[in-house]
């Protein structure tokens, strides 16, 4: 049951891995139609330049959790490198569930209202032309956070397999 949970985890945090990759590509054509527009044409989109921030704004977010599951996030290796596996999964899930997870809880928790009274209020850009519902990226924060608790889980399980003897984690098959 674990491991079914594990897996399936794992696929759905893949797939918004993938989304978050998608993501780049319409960001990166942004900004290329943002700079032929200014440039050869001498035009501005304020909602498009906008839509740059709130782009780069979710791939980050997202992608927070993504690079936490696939073992790619910043650590200081100084010491943690030098330890056994065991050693190193007793660090991570520690680390996990004392930090990561409280700390995402209280994201959620004050993010939600401050998307809240986004929506409610209807807010929306300040700039002429801006993007409207600005609800919608100030939502991202709480959703990307959830996300990230989803990805806390992952390894959590992928931590308990290894300290409880199961194989090697970063040696089992990839699915991207």
């Amino acid at each position: 049951m674990i491991k079914f949970l594990k897996d399936l985890l794992g696929k759905v945090i893949d797939i918004v891995g993938v989304l978050v990759a998608c993501s780049v590509i319409v960001l990166l054509g942004t900004i290329f139609y943002n700079v032929v527009s200014r440039y050869f044409f001498d035009d501005v989109d304020i909602g498009l330049q906008e839509l740059e921030w709130h782009l780069f704004a979710c791939m980050f977010l997202f992608g927070m959790g993504y690079s936490l599951k696939e073992n790619a996030h910043v650590r200081v290796d100084v010491i943690y490198e030098k330890l056994g596996q065991k050693a190193q999964a007793f660090i991570n899930l520690f680390g996990t569930i004392t930090l990561l997870i409280p700390i995402s809880l209280l994201i959620i928790y004050y993010g939600y209202d401050f998307a809240n009274e986004a929506f409610i209020s209807n807010e929306r850009s300040g700039d002429p032309g801006g993007l409207t519902h600005r609800w919608i990226i100030k939502g991202a924060i709480p959703a990307s956070f959830c996300f990230t608790v989803l990805c806390a889980i992952y390894v959590i399980l992928e931590q308990l397999h290894i300290l409880t003897g199961g194989e090697d984690a970063n040696t089992q098959g990839e699915t991207l």
